[in-house]
């Protein structure tokens, strides 16, 4: 395994985006390792013809899925002014942008806790299941005294049900995997062992369709989300 933030696997055909550091926080060289793992993706479809037939599936290591912004990182950055620490989660935003728009059925495996821009990667993908045993899907921001980045707010409210989307943001509640399912935040709960598989079984049914065509569609259909991104 790679020492990068984050890596790519193949398996059975499909694209595993591992993200593989404790607690998978979003600094700056978490943001470049993921855009280079999707670049690697692309340029695979641009030469291979049996791609249009895979699938993207997100998966962390250990505890977390992502436990959101590194808090310290995010402290550095606030020593050069408040412009550095807007600047990367703008650019943090522009990455969830890409993953929602992805050429490819994109599924995220929650092996663990999703927390802040953590959980709201989880929900840029198109389908979300949730290791049973443990991890909680959390907006903690309400506690932190913290608004969200207008894509982030357009996200969350277009994904989740009106009264999943109000609770989770306004009481910061932490929501297991069954808690999760019946509020319609996940997809689907599997065993930690079974957590990839179902994430495949899942992107089954959405494969097989040509990559630039589901770009398109994928920005037609986000179109109001990805515009808030230029707020």
């Amino acid at each position: 395994m790679s020492d990068a933030p984050v890596a790519l696997e193949q398996r059975d055909g499909t694209h595993v985006v591992r993200l593989q550091r404790d607690g998978n926080l979003f600094d700056e060289a978490f943001l470049a390792a993921f855009h280079e793992t999707l670049d690697a993706i692309e340029a695979r479809l641009a030469t291979d013809d049996g791609a249009t037939g895979a699938a993207v599936v997100t998966l962390g290591t250990g505890k977390a899925f992502s436990n959101g912004f590194d808090l310290e990182y995010l402290g550095e950055l606030g020593g050069r002014g408040i412009d550095a620490v807007w600047d990367f989660v703008d650019r943090s935003c522009r990455l969830l942008g890409r993953v929602l728009t992805f050429p490819l059925p994109t599924v995220a495996a929650i092996n663990g806790h999703a927390f802040g821009i953590g959980g709201i990667l989880a929900l840029a993908h198109d389908q979300r299941v949730m290791r049973e045993e443990r991890g909680w899907f959390c907006l903690p921001e309400v506690d932190l005294g913290l608004s969200f980045h207008p894509f982030m707010q357009a996200r969350i409210t277009a994904r989740l049900p009106a009264r999943t989307a109000q609770e989770a943001i306004l009481t910061g509640r932490r929501y297991d995997a069954a808690a999760a399912l019946a509020a319609g935040i996940v997809d689907a709960t599997a065993p930690g062992d079974d957590l990839a598989a179902r994430a495949m079984e899942l992107a089954a049914p959405w494969t097989g369709k040509q990559p630039a065509t589901v770009a398109a569609l994928k920005a037609q259909l986000h179109a109001p989300v990805v515009a808030a991104l230029e707020r």
